[in-house]
């Protein structure tokens, strides 16, 4: 990484904190992954917009991917489970702050496209997975923490057997055609969940292509 690269990621970095509550740990993950190499639009690859992909796919705002990882409360999960890896960015940026990161995605060229973006990088804690994302990874269940990178219409309820106890899942879900984050939280009363705030992401779609 060269020092114009560096100065783009901090200034990215800067702008996320000053416009949402992220702490040291996270701040210094947007500054080691480079957007630009997943993403489509170089040029714009350091803004805070959220950007157009291949099979009507976005690349998610920096600021979303800071605002979900924040959600997770991620300080003592050892791994975390992603529905939804697209360009793989937020799957990166997890990589810094959680030991282990599986990531699952129903799109195969994105898989493809993700996973050669995770070995340039030497990311070598992620694994990726071409599936239905709905159906979970039961192979290495439970995961301490669960994020949805696409909006659910109903609860993930199928999915909440491969958390562990104490374990969070954050999905933006559709209510009343709005868009919001929510925060389950696992325990032995059942779940919790909390509304954080409006939201904007693609649709979860069932299989795989």
């Amino acid at each position: 990484m060269n020092f114009i690269e560096e100065k783009r990621l901090k200034a990215m970095a800067d702008e996320i904190a000053a416009n949402t509550k992220i702490d040291e740990t996270l701040y210094k993950a947007f500054c080691s992954i480079p957007r630009e190499i997943f993403s489509p639009l170089k040029a714009h690859s350091y803004s805070l917009n959220a950007m157009p992909m291949l099979s009507k796919q976005w690349i998610s705002s920096p600021l979303t991917v800071a605002k979900m990882t924040m959600a997770l409360d991620f300080k003592n999960a050892d791994s975390v489970l992603e529905i939804g890896c697209g360009s793989g960015y937020q799957a990166a940026i997890l990589s810094k702050v959680i030991r282990r990161v599986f990531t699952i995605e129903r799109i195969e060229k994105l898989v493809d496209e993700a996973s050669a973006n995770f070995k340039a990088l030497n990311l070598h804690n992620i694994f990726v997975m071409h599936a239905d994302g709905q159906l979970g990874w039961q192979k290495y269940a439970p995961f301490d923490r669960i994020l949805f990178s696409a909006y659910l219409e109903k609860e993930p309820k199928e999915l909440f057997s491969q958390l562990t106890d104490g374990g969070i899942l954050v999905a933006p879900m559709l209510k009343k055609n709005k868009q919001f984050i929510i925060r389950f939280t696992k325990n032995e009363n059942g779940i919790k969940q909390e509304e954080l705030e409006e939201c904007l992401f693609v649709p979860v779609l069932d299989g795989k292509e």
